[in-house]
């Protein structure tokens, strides 16, 4: 059996260090907010390329302390609007719409799997304040045009980068590009905790405290809440784990471009579908996906072969029941998101880490390419 991720291999990789580091956590007496927090944080926003990192407790919630902190600071207010993929998961809808935020969702482009750039500008009005990209798959969603577009119209740009951690555009770290970004740590991300973990960078110094703050009950001096916050701390633990797993994370972007390679020059199968083939500096392939009408028939043909794959994502977030009553739009109307509803009906992730095996690889293509 082919898994579509063993993290339990990905941890072996550092076995020694993590458990050195986890023995120090533990031996410390100091469990949050601690020397670990602190030493990752420099090290991951000296790693991406801004001046501050603020840890927390998942990716969600860095996106929403993103959206959050600029309504503190009275730069959005609710009812506002963000411009956002349709095509993502849902945290990136949810953070916006639990903020009291409105997301105006924009179709992404077939070949790329990314929001369609031409298709903003016709979207954006008075109430539009901020553009939300999302790296979906670990590829880069970031264009000229997009930003060109923040600059005439003065929006915030705010990056989910929760799938993209080491991705490049124009050489810089995407959770740098804009105003801010949210960061996942989730288990299966390409830098992983053993548990749950997010982050926010940003080089906004005023919008950092605003962050810190909320994610710490509100409080930015203890007993003082000058926010209604909550209690979203990342534990000294993962950060430790993290500090750890960043140090190879460049190292283990190649493997996955490697494997990503080996897929692209090899699936010949007029059945699948690859996505636009993008540099290496603009994709760390968290995710390999491929598109075919037959997805269904075709992953359960994989499964009986012995190799595992996964469906990211089955229903689109306008779709889903927690938003059947939300007017994303005007009116109440649903336009047509009709590329968007495609992907996730064809849409289908391929093994892919850094400890896949030649063999694994090779095997994997040879059944896709037999599929008929």
């Amino acid at each position: 059996m082919i898994p579509f991720l063993s993290l339990k291999d990905i941890t072996a990789k550092y076995a020694d260090e993590i458990h050195e580091a986890v023995l120090r956590v533990v031996d410390s007496g100091w469990y949050l907010q601690g020397r670990e927090n602190e030493q990752f944080e420099q090290h991951y926003a000296d790693y991406i390329g801004t001046q501050y990192c603020i840890g927390c407790a998942n990716g969600l919630d860095a996106l929403i302390w993103i959206f959050r902190a600029y309504i503190e600071l009275g730069i959005m207010q609710p009812g506002d609007e963000i411009i956002v993929p349709a095509n993502t998961y849902i945290a990136t809808i949810l953070a916006i719409t639990e903020n009291g935020l409105k997301p105006v969702l924009i179709e992404p482009k077939h070949e790329t799997l990314e929001i369609d750039d031409s298709l903003i500008e016709a979207a954006i009005t008075p109430r539009t304040k901020a553009i939300c990209i999302v790296h979906l798959y670990g590829r880069c969603a970031m264009t000229d045009k997009i930003a060109d577009l923040c600059k005439k119209y003065n929006l915030k740009l705010i990056e989910d980068n929760a799938q993209a951690h080491g991705c490049r555009w124009n050489g810089k770290r995407t959770g740098s590009l804009g105003d801010a970004a949210g960061h996942s740590f989730y288990p299966g991300k390409n830098l992983g905790a053993l548990g749950d973990g997010g982050a926010v960078t940003t080089n906004d110094e005023e919008l950092a405290a605003a962050i810190r703050a909320l994610a710490n009950y509100g409080s930015q001096k203890k007993y003082v809440f000058k926010y209604c916050g909550r209690n979203s701390r990342l534990d000294e633990i993962q950060a430790a784990i993290l500090d750890v797993k960043l140090k190879y994370l460049d190292e283990d972007i190649k493997k996955r471009q490697q494997v990503a390679a080996y897929y692209y020059d090899h699936i010949s199968n007029p059945l699948v579908e690859l996505p636009t083939r993008l540099p290496d500096e603009n994709n760390v392939y968290h995710l390999f996906p491929i598109l075919c009408e037959q997805r269904d028939e075709l992953q359960e043909y994989l499964k009986n072969k012995g190799v595992q794959t996964l469906i990211h994502y089955p229903i689109p977030p306008h779709l889903q029941e927690c938003y059947k009553s939300y007017h994303f739009f005007e009116g109440g109307d649903l336009v047509d998101l009709h590329i968007t509803e495609c992907l996730a009906k064809q849409e289908l992730s391929l093994p892919i880490s850094q400890v896949m095996t030649n063999g694994d690889v090779q095997y994997v293509v040879r059944c896709l390419n037999e599929f008929k």
